[in-house]
């Protein structure tokens, strides 16, 4: 980060001095302009807006006092250092009132000045990092309240007006005329040269997008990817809004080659109540990412099944099946990157995949339970388990005719052992992490009361990607990274609310908070009482 320089000086050797004796650029700095009195300086410092500026005391038509008050109510970020020949206590106490940084006399060394000069950068860096740390917490907290919010908004247990309200609380307006819910994820296989680097920017550039599409709110959902809530408002129908943006994703997803990406929305609802059955449809789309090719956006109205045919127990031949479709790469993708309760909705939907009449069938039900068995029988085996833990576990289905009688005692048993190998895939991986996190935990108990502290710094502490360290701590934690953060900071604060007489704004900087107001709204939000209210309880 190259600071930039300014210097306002009326004695014309004591400035090319300054200038011409430092070698600014090599130290660091940029010197980005200087002026002989504060009535030319201003104007200019305006345009250039340094981070630095050095101003002498006494100087024609306005000195650096009046110009330092100018430029505070302007740029109140900018650091002035006043450089005086008078030693004299009032220009110093109305330099700290205006908010001087420094305040030095002349004649001073260049070396000495420099000196002074590097010691308010480290100052400006300082604050810029809390400052960045504090804006990334908030960022972070605002995407962990609307993901909460979007869960409880699809669960249809809330009235209209109270989802509105919170939704305008946390920066949502969900007023409209109808509206769709579209998933989205991206994928890259851990490792990948381009998941580290690609990912985060594919991500940046669609939030983006969102951000500045009106009729779209964007929530976060972690492992799980994004939801995208689309609104009809009158400025254009609701199903260009889903074609616009499914297009401006499918533009952005372009220019990263190397990463997939899959979408599935919803059927239109014009009632906030619908969102739910909206959800679902849009889950029910999403859930092929599993099984049809990655990098297309689906309708769940595009979804339709086949018709049962009128003799429902007709049997299935197989020259009638489409091969290409019993891919077992389709299993294998999910034993790899699904979860344990998405395993029942996948057999579901595969079996849907061939129709209904293909799973009427006793000989398709046999095939499709021997490749999907050993599916997972070949990656157990693959992470280091016995060949025979799934038969131990899930019973031995050639010996269970019982698994093939009906469809629905088929997909119980597939589920069944889809379920136990991500359980065993997860404690496999439980174990891998498990040093990983404690020591994460470990830095989070020792700098929670640092403000500084993020995702980012804690991720870098375990010498994993942002990203990566996220996800990995979300699936393992069962609590996103800002939640346990917040929780630890919250019992901290508890015990010092219990235990001391310190203010509340004192707290607030002892667990990690630079604004008492925002920790007192979180204090709120989490322990359901004001800090005077649970002091006095306690």
């Amino acid at each position: 980060m190259v600071l930039k320089v300014f210097l306002v000086e009326d004695e014309i050797i004591m400035r090319e001095g300054i200038r011409k004796n430092i070698d600014w650029k090599k130290e660091g700095f940029e010197f980005v302009g200087e002026a002989s009195d504060g009535e030319l300086a201003y104007s200019l410092i305006q345009k250039v807006k340094p981070d630095i500026l050095i101003t002498d005391i006494r100087m024609p038509f306005m000195d650096g006092l009046e110009l330092g008050r100018l430029v505070k109510q302007e740029l109140p970020e900018v650091k002035i250092i006043i450089l005086s020949g008078y030693d004299e206590f009032e220009y110093a106490r109305e330099g700290i009132e205006i908010g001087i940084t420094k305040y030095l006399l002349k004649p001073i060394a260049a070396a000495s000045l420099l000196e002074e000069v590097k010691q308010v950068a480290k100052e400006i860096q300082k604050e810029r990092a809390s400052q960045q740390s504090f804006e990334q917490e908030r960022r972070e907290h605002a995407q962990l309240m609307r993901q909460k919010f979007f869960r409880r908004l699809v669960l249809g247990h809330n009235t209209a007006s109270e989802i509105l309200k919170e939704g305008r609380e946390i920066g949502m307006e969900l007023a409209a005329d109808r509206y769709n819910i579209l998933l989205f994820q991206i994928f890259a296989e851990e490792g990948a040269s381009a998941n580290t680097g690609q990912r985060s920017l594919a991500a940046r550039d669609m939030e983006r997008l969102a951000e500045h599409t009106t009729q779209v709110l964007m929530v976060e959902l972690g492992i799980e990817g994004w939801a995208f809530i689309l609104k009809e408002t009158g400025e254009q129908p609701l199903e260009a809004v889903l074609q616009d943006f499914s297009d401006g994703l499918r533009a952005v997803m372009r220019q990263y080659p190397d990463i997939e990406y899959f979408g599935g929305a919803g059927r239109p609802v014009s009632r906030l109540s619908g969102l739910n059955q909206c959800f679902e449809q849009a889950s029910h789309a999403f859930a092929y990412r599993y099984l049809e090719k990655r990098n297309q956006i689906v309708s769940s109205g595009g979804l339709e099944k086949p018709c049962a045919p009128k003799e429902a127990d007709m049997e299935l031949e197989l020259g009638a099946l489409e091969v290409k479709k019993l891919d077992r790469k389709i299993t294998e993708r999910f034993l790899k990157t699904g979860r344990k309760s998405q395993a029942q909705q996948f057999v579901e939907e595969y079996f849907q995949s061939f129709g209904t009449q293909a799973a009427q069938s006793f000989l398709f039900r046999q095939y499709v339970v021997m490749d999907m068995y050993f599916a997972a029988r070949a990656l157990l085996e693959e992470l280091g388990y016995e060949p025979d833990i799934l038969q131990k576990r899930c019973g031995d289905f050639q010996k269970m005719g019982a698994v093939f009688t009906t469809e629905a005692s088929g997909k119980a048993y597939l589920t069944n052992v889809l379920e136990t190998a991500l359980d065993l895939r997860d404690s496999i991986s439980g174990k891998k992490y498990r040093s990983m996190l404690a020591d994460a935990k470990s830095y989070i108990c020792q700098h929670f009361d640092d403000e500084n502290i993020s995702l980012n710094s804690v991720a870098a502490y375990v010498n994993i990607s942002p990203n990566h360290f996220s996800r990995i701590f979300s699936q393992e934690m069962g609590q996103t990274f800002v939640e346990y953060l917040t929780s630890v900071r919250m019992e901290k604060a508890k015990e010092l609310l219990r235990t001391s007489s310190m203010k509340t704004a004192e707290i607030a900087f002892a667990v990690g908070y630079k604004d008492p107001h925002y920790f007192s709204n979180l204090f709120k939000k989490t322990q359901e009482c004001t800090p005077k209210e649970f002091r006095s309880q306690s």
